[in-house]
């Protein structure tokens, strides 16, 4: 029943110049779309910092996306606004909200993470008298080192009608920022079974090109200094030195976190691992779901996540997973059958669990089972009930 109307705020949805932007909260909007009214407002802003350049275009400012209809009008914050971007971000979407009102009443605004779109929606939603959802995905606690973003994200969480969150680890955080415990839900994210799903292990390796006879391990995400793409090169490095004969796959592009493709290459070339190391660039999720069903473990090593999807998709393909024990992971590999958990930063528990998982023998069907044991319907089903609490509470 599309009964309830959301208005979705995203700075991360994708779009046309930037498609491997924030699939999650694409995948998510998308299903929602099919039990309630559901429009997005993706803004773009006019400058990327990180880049140094004016942002590439997007296109139409409004267009449809499946079943979503997306906004994309521009914003500008000045360089190291820090806090206050969300203030700019607000005063800019204002009108914007305003106008879009008298044709699409939207009953509640749900933003996604809670800097700068949560501190922004906190604000639209009290100007224009609607209850708001933030959606914590795992950067707050990134941004809350910043005494500034805390006090704002804190102030904004307090204020929602409800807190989503996509790990058990960041419920804990949002409690102890204040939030009531009833106001707060944990919904970890789904995976998309139509496109990750085992694919044919040998088939597969000989059509991507891994050698059949070297263990091959799969790095994928950003670009970026937090996914620790640099961590597992030098893992690499070490089991090399121990006799293995493992090869590295890192299969991601740039990010808006910085660019660290450079200083990625040059640690390769430092350690002499040109011919071990092989980066393939941004792929299509089906070419990704590929190398996972080809791979013999999929790394993660990241510094920071929420609920990184990464994981569940990579065991969806029947591969097991090393990952640091960062964000939802500690759930999403609750025994040592679909994976092994090391503490972030620790390159020697790195190593040692990667030459542990290469001399696995791995029941690849029963991790396919668990990866895919959490759809997008199922998020969608859960998120619809956290939204319409909201606007009931608004219209008590």
């Amino acid at each position: 029943m599309l009964d309830t109307k959301i208005l979705s705020l995203s700075t991360v949805f994708p779009r046309p110049a930037e498609e491997q932007l924030g699939p999650f909260v694409r995948h998510r909007l998308q299903a929602l779309a099919g039990l309630m009214s559901v429009r997005v407002v993706a803004p773009v802003p006019c400058f990327d910092y990180a880049a140094r350049r004016f942002a590439a275009p997007v296109g139409p400012k409004v267009r449809e996306d499946g079943a979503l209809r997306v906004y994309h009008p521009r914003w500008f914050y000045p360089p190291g606004a820090g806090s206050t971007s969300a203030l700019f971000l607000a005063a800019r979407l204002l009108p914007f909200f305003a106008g879009l009102r008298g044709a699409y009443p939207f009953d509640v605004v749900d933003a996604h993470f809670a800097h700068p779109s949560g501190v922004a929606a906190a604000l639209l939603a009290g100007a224009l008298h609607r209850p708001f959802t933030i959606t914590l995905r795992g950067d707050e606690t990134m941004h809350a080192q910043s005494p500034g973003k805390r006090r704002s994200i804190g102030w904004a969480l307090r204020r929602a009608a409800r807190v989503v969150a996509v790990s058990e680890k960041l419920r804990a955080w949002a409690l102890s920022l204040g939030v009531p415990e009833d106001r707060v839900r944990t919904i970890p994210n789904g995976v998309d079974p139509e496109v990750f799903y085992p694919r044919p292990y040998a088939e597969t390796r000989a059509r991507l090109g891994i050698p059949e006879n070297r263990p091959a391990i799969l790095s994928a995400g950003f670009l970026i200094e937090r996914k620790g793409h640099h961590r597992v090169i030098r893992a690499l490095s070490e089991m090399r030195r121990r006799g293995s004969n493992a090869e590295l796959w890192i299969v991601g592009g740039p990010g808006r976190e910085g660019r660290f493709e450079d200083r990625l290459r040059a640690e390769v070339r430092e350690r002499s691992l040109e011919s071990e190391v092989h980066f393939t660039g941004n792929v299509k999720p089906a070419t990704l779901a590929e190398f996972m069903s080809a791979a013999d473990v999929v790394c993660l090593a990241s510094s920071r996540e929420g609920w990184p999807n990464v994981v569940h998709e990579a065991q969806a393909c029947g591969a097991p997973v090393v990952a640091t024990g960062v964000g939802g992971v500690e759930d999403m590999i609750p025994r040592p059958d679909y994976g092994f958990v090391v503490p972030a930063g620790d390159d020697a528990a790195l190593t040692a669990a990667l030459i542990r998982a290469v001399g696995t023998r791995w029941d690849r069907p029963g991790i396919t089972a668990w990866g895919r044991v959490r759809s997008w319907s199922q998020v969608a089903a859960e998120t619809a009930d956290v939204l319409r609490e909201a606007a009931a509470e608004r219209t008590s």
